[in-house]
């Protein structure tokens, strides 16, 4: 599964899961508050029934576990009938009595609705995760099913587009090979026209590059390189066709984890912008610091570097599609990208992963 297939299953699972969960979850605590209300109106009307029988001098072998109760004067002779109290270890009634006494305070024990409660909250706590598993479940099925007619269409268009990129590789190669043919004769040394026209082609290999490795951004494989051996080999080809910058090298000796051919794709884009962008006998600079790779220019800067990366944002200093690619291919390697940019040029930091 593609990381765009993921996102939209990830984005519809967990919209219909979390909806539902919350209905789950809410119908629950309401339940339980109104049985809580339930068993606590069952417990008054269980200290009445004893004060009755205390009143009417009826057995109260029923109620021996838990119970007991004692008459009391109070000075208020109007109380409320609602003065039913949970307290810390009982529960209590205070019901007026029409003979020498007063009034009769009946108690009960706690811990019987504490353990009823207990009971209660298992209950609801037990049938909230079984159905929270099984809408869990039917999430999953719902959004692998509306998931299916994209992932098909993906597959067409992966299919349409590996064939063009393959037909486009004949014509490409040809280009190349007749303008390296070109460059030789002698009467057309130094044109200025051939050598816009060779940076033309060159552009155009790029982006078949570009377009044939992004194909395989799913299935490439990270491992151990040498970075600054990757990074060189791309300095080393943009040298020759920008003979009037200055490329400076100060890499050694830094390994990562990476896939060769992606990470030679990110610098070569990087370095391409850096080229195409900079200021006449401006400068080039790779070097690193600890785990990062450094890209320096002598541009002008960005004006918007938070949008760059973006696939439909275009400015004079930016690409398109270039830097999309380059986002894109760092975060199927875990590369974090930074860019750092002035009025005197910008820095494009890649830190790998320690």
């Amino acid at each position: 599964m593609h990381n765009y297939e993921k996102t939209a299953f990830l984005k519809f699972f967990i919209t219909y899961f979390v909806s539902v969960a919350v209905l789950i979850l809410t119908a629950g605590h309401f339940y339980y508050v109104q049985m809580e209300a339930h068993y606590l109106k069952a417990e008054e009307f269980s200290l009445i029934e004893y004060a009755r029988h205390i009143k009417t001098q009826q057995s109260l072998q029923a109620y021996k576990k838990g119970y007991h109760y004692k008459f009391v004067t109070l000075k208020d002779k109007h109380i409320d009938i609602r003065n039913f109290k949970v307290e810390q270890k009982e529960l209590s009634k205070i019901l007026p009595m029409h003979s020498t006494h007063d009034y009769l305070v009946v108690y009960k024990q706690k811990q019987h609705l504490l353990d009823e409660l207990w009971e209660l909250k298992k209950m609801v706590i037990g049938v909230q995760i079984f159905l929270l598993f099984v809408f869990a479940s039917i999430s999953y099925i719902m959004a692998k099913t509306a998931l299916r007619p994209l992932q098909e269409s993906i597959i067409k268009l992966d299919k349409f587009a590996k064939d063009l990129i393959h037909d486009l590789n004949t014509p490409v190669t040809s280009i190349k090979l007749n303008m390296k043919l070109i460059e030789k004769l002698p009467q057309l040394q130094d044109n200025k026209a051939l050598m816009r026209l060779n940076r033309s082609v060159y552009d155009i290999s790029e982006l078949h590059e570009n377009l044939t490795l992004l194909l395989q951004e799913e299935t490439f494989q990270v491992e151990n390189i040498d970075i600054c051996k990757v990074a060189e080999d791309v300095v080393v080809v943009y040298k020759a066709i920008y003979t009037d910058l200055t490329f400076e090298m100060e890499c050694c000796n830094f390994m990562a984890k990476a896939n060769a051919n992606a990470l030679k794709q990110i610098v070569q884009n990087i370095i391409s912008n850096a080229c195409k962008y900079n200021k006449t006998n401006g400068f080039v600079k790779v070097y690193t610091d600890k785990n990062t790779l450094c890209i320096e220019d002598s541009g002008k800067g960005i004006d918007e570097p938070q949008k760059i990366f973006q696939r439909h944002y275009s400015a004079e200093h930016s690409s398109g599609i270039g830097l999309d690619i380059v986002r894109r291919l760092a975060e199927a390697m875990q590369i974090e990208i930074e860019v750092k940019t002035s009025q005197e040029g910008s820095c494009f930091q890649l830190r790998f992963r320690s």
